[in-house]
């Protein structure tokens, strides 16, 4: 590890740290308390995805809703209106609306070759956006002189990752630039995620292979065809599902690539130095 004791970490002049957990768990809290404390650059990885990765595609989406408007199609062709995405650290909601949900298309569903398709440009988005991690390091140093980094990852990295693999290319190139530190949940920190997606059902990126599986179960469990599956309804049903496959990888990556902090203590985080001391209390 970048800091392989507390007291490497605490005497370290730039301290980098990648924060991972499911989303909910604190992990943008903690990055934007570290951001407004001055001396931390804080990359968000969903932000990064929705700029650079996916925005022409979100703008596109929305662009082509537009043109079934005839008020609005003469309006762009003409040049006479802009379309853009409003997005920021604080609203990603443009990137999870174009992921969409699958099912049937007068609830709002997308028909699921378009979903997997949108899911398969998410992930190479994700995968890319984690890989810039060590070029925005030095970017936040030499054109900022940010001294410390938190990467603020979605709850998704672990669908790209094999933590048992001592070569993984994102794993490796994370771990050699900053201190991977997994923000784990209690049962009750689960039961309350799974209770409050219930509440607000938001998309979700899958690895394939999940996604297959949770599709036809779904259909066999429900004997629904795929056009008349409520898009809310699926969802809601794979989020547990998706709960217990993340949580031995998150695991696993702690265990092999970084370390472990409880959600619980990273609550109590008001400061900078209580930060620190959380994270040198998981360190040898």
């Amino acid at each position: 590890m970048l800091y392989d004791t507390a007291q490497a970490w605490r005497a370290a002049p730039s301290k980098r740290v990648v924060l991972f957990a499911m989303s909910g768990l604190g992990k943008t809290h903690v990055s934007n308390l570290l951001r407004e404390a001055g001396g931390w650059f804080h990359y968000s990885i969903d932000y990064r995805i929705g700029t650079r990765y996916m925005g022409e595609y979100i703008v596109d989406n929305a662009k082509r809703h537009a043109m079934q408007v005839p008020f609005l199609r003469d309006l762009l062709m003409s040049d006479s209106i802009y379309i853009g995405s409003n997005l920021s650290f604080d609203n990603l909601t443009p990137v999870s609306t174009y992921l969409g949900k699958p099912g049937d298309p007068a609830r709002g569903g997308l028909p699921i070759d378009e979903y997997r398709r949108r899911q398969a440009q998410f992930e190479r988005a994700e995968r890319q956006a984690l890989l810039d991690t060590a070029y925005f390091i030095t970017r936040a140093q030499d054109l900022y002189g940010y001294p410390h980094f938190v990467c603020d990852t979605g709850g998704s990295i672990c669908e790209w990752v094999d933590p048992s693999d001592p070569a993984d290319p994102i794993l490796t190139a994370l771990s050699e630039v900053a201190l991977m530190v997994w923000i784990r949940g209690s049962d009750a920190h689960t039961a309350e995620l799974i209770r409050r997606f219930d509440r607000a059902p938001k998309p979700m990126a899958y690895q394939p292979a999940f996604l297959a599986r949770c599709w036809q179960g779904y259909l066999d469990e429900t004997g629904l065809d795929a056009a008349t599956v409520d898009p809310d309804a699926f969802i809601r049903w794979t989020y547990a599902k998706a709960l217990a496959h993340r949580q031995p990888l998150y695991e696993a990556m702690a265990t092999r690539w970084g370390i472990t902090v409880e959600a619980a203590d990273m609550a109590q985080v008001r400061t900078e130095a209580d930060f620190t001391d959380i994270v040198a209390a998981a360190l040898p």
